[in-house]
């Protein structure tokens, strides 16, 4: 549930020149489209390509996954719109760039178990869905989490198991997962959903307070691996990772 989050060059408000990533410019019709399929189209090509997401199965999922599905009615206009949008209760939808790059940082291939902590709307789990993976996804606010769930059941999302709750502990009676993305930033890494990371496992979170960095973690065999990947803006990560951090 990111507030505001770009890359630096995203930040500075430069224009971007559109990468060799392979990826036609052009699309193939999908199936069955949902309404609104040109401005999905529009935003893949002006907000994604030109950024660099390549996989092909992140652009696939961000072009079928009809996002203003997951967004407040009186807001639905700006769904496609290259900024996040609140939903209620303080959070918000994560602008389509940052939800597409931290997809596409986990490196999945479309049999895995992913842990989701932050269920907000919904749309992350559908796009993560839409590859294929078995999701878990926790959301602490339970109106979010009736909403978010009566939204995959309206639109037929399979592949997704969600509950209302507090993320820190994660979910440990069906780890280890995968892969593990967090949607609100804590200000220090629960213990908890690490190990619960399985062994080649990645998890993905923005990481402080005041000034966040999404990063990404890799469980080796020697341990550990972090690695820094964006500055971020999201919304902090409340409950448990809250009063631990107040307590040190």
């Amino acid at each position: 549930m990111a507030i505001f989050a770009l890359s630096v060059i995203a930040l500075l408000g430069l224009s971007f020149m559109t990468p060799a990533t392979g990826i036609s410019m052009e699309f193939e019709p999908l199936a069955h489209p949902y309404p609104r399929q040109s401005e999905r189209d529009h935003m893949v090509k002006a907000q994604l390509l030109t950024r660099g997401i390549s996989d092909r199965a992140v652009v696939r999922a961000l072009r079928e996954v009809p996002r203003h599905e997951f967004v407040p009615a009186e807001d639905a206009t700006e769904a496609y719109d290259d900024h996040p949008v609140p939903i209620g209760f303080g959070q918000t939808i994560s602008q389509p760039y940052i939800v597409a790059y931290m997809t596409e940082a986990l490196g999945l291939n479309g049999d895995e178990r992913v842990l989701e902590i932050g269920t907000g709307s919904g749309y992350q789990a559908a796009v993560l869905a839409n590859l294929g993976v078995n999701v878990f996804t926790i959301e602490i606010v339970e109106e979010l989490a009736q909403r978010a769930r009566h939204t995959f059941d309206r639109l037929g999302i399979s592949h997704i198991t969600s509950r209302a709750g507090d993320g820190y502990q994660g979910w440990p009676e069906e780890a280890p997962f995968d892969a593990i993305i967090l949607t609100a930033a804590p200000e220090h890494i629960p213990q908890p959903l690490l190990d619960q990371l399985a062994p080649g496992g990645r998890m993905i979170l923005p990481l402080g307070k005041t000034l966040q960095k999404l990063i990404i973690l890799t469980n080796t065999s020697s341990g550990i691996q972090r690695k820094e990947l964006l500055p971020v803006a999201f919304v902090p990560m409340t409950g448990e990772a809250e009063t631990r951090s107040s307590s040190r």
